[in-house]
């Protein structure tokens, strides 16, 4: 009894325990003093990428831009705030990037010749730098008028390398769950 329980409890607990680390890390900030809930009835998009701007060819592309923009238009209805082209009550801010990090390496055990007992000698030293991509999507709301900040958002999501459904997958989920902090 209690096997057969265990067998069918133990892959849930194990998927549970998982999924945290999976979980993006988002980081907000609202201007309480400017923002009340209610004054974006409308909004329109600041601008767009710059052509000239190194990662246009990998994660800022012209492709994924439209993806952002219509993730972001999707939630910002879902709110009740309508895109406009002319006299929109706040303006959308977005940006995608990437950044190749270097962490130098370090001695976990001060780099000398030891005793492992029963596995015999061993040196403990050196570990080689860890290199990995990092990668950001961030939207900043603006007062159309006064154009002074009213929420940002970020996310850490890596873009780099990807293209068709999974980018599409991958902005969509990071879009959810920046708008899952958004203002109220």
């Amino acid at each position: 009894m209690m096997t057969g329980f265990l067998s069918r409890a133990l892959p849930a607990l194990l998927a549970a325990s998982l999924l945290p680390g999976c979980a993006l890390t988002v980081r907000t900030d609202v201007n309480r003093a400017a923002y009340q809930p209610g004054q974006c009835h409308t909004f329109a998009f600041v601008g767009s990428f710059r052509t000239d701007n190194a990662l246009r060819g990998t994660v800022a592309n012209p492709v994924n831009e439209s993806r952002l923009r219509a993730a972001i238009t999707s939630h910002m209805q879902a709110r009740g705030v309508q895109p406009v082209t002319a006299n929109a009550d706040c303006l959308v801010g977005y940006g995608i990037g990437s950044n190749l990090v270097v962490n130098p390496g370090y001695y976990p055990y001060g780099g000398y010749w030891g005793w492992g007992g029963y596995w015999g000698p061993y040196y403990g030293g050196w570990y080689g730098p860890y290199v990995y991509r990092e990668g950001m999507i961030g939207i900043d709301l603006f007062d159309a008028k006064t154009h002074e900040g009213l929420w940002h958002a970020s996310v850490d999501q890596d873009l780099y390398g990807t293209a068709g459904a999974d980018a599409e997958q991958r902005i969509s989920v990071a879009v959810d769950a920046l708008f899952a902090h958004f203002p109220t």
